[in-house]
């Protein structure tokens, strides 16, 4: 158990540390040590993905308490959230009046205007990779996906439905559907 909270703690260390942008970000990240250490496959780390989005509170805390239990009970869980929250606790102290001082620079503007295209990527490769766990055909009742998968995307951006609700209809959905 002492080598998964050793792995637990430098991958989510890892991930939080390259993780700019805010919690959405860090999710590929976060993917990344899945694969690097074997804690979930893709259609697992989706269903953690699900899991996080049903709860509230920030992304990547919820994902890590997930994956840290699952790897080593409670102490995974305290290890890998710590691992995701204590980079952000120290940089918050130890830089926040540097960040406050340059926050209108415009090498800081440049930086950021550079790496949102990044982010968009590194979000747009999970997207995907989750589509296809998502929308793998593996009987007659995975036809039911890609509808609920449209109705879902209307009423997001047509109705503007909150995307809290989505989650929870999906919920429902699913309970229901399958």
């Amino acid at each position: 158990m002492g080598n998964d909270l050793w792995q637990l703690c430098i991958g989510f260390l890892r991930a939080s540390n390259l993780g700019f942008g805010g919690g959405p970000a860090v999710i590929p990240l976060i993917q990344a040590e899945c694969e690097r250490y074997g804690w979930l496959d893709a259609a697992r780390f989706s269903d953690a993905i699900a899991a996080a989005n049903a709860l509230p509170g920030p992304i990547a805390t919820k994902i890590a308490a997930y994956i840290g239990f699952g790897v080593a009970s409670w102490p995974g869980a305290l290890v890998a959230v710590t691992a995701t929250i204590l980079p952000t606790i120290l940089l918050l102290i130890f830089l926040g009046s540097l960040l406050k001082k340059y926050a209108h620079s415009s090498g800081l503007q440049a930086a950021l205007t550079g790496v949102r295209p990044v982010i968009t990527a590194l979000l747009l490769y999970v997207a995907i990779d989750m589509g296809r766990s998502a929308f793998a055909y593996t009987g007659p009742r995975d036809l039911l996906t890609i509808p609920v998968a449209v109705l879902a995307a209307a009423l997001l951006y047509l109705l503007k439905i909150h995307p809290a609700l989505l989650v929870v209809l999906g919920m429902a959905a699913g309970f229901i559907l399958f």
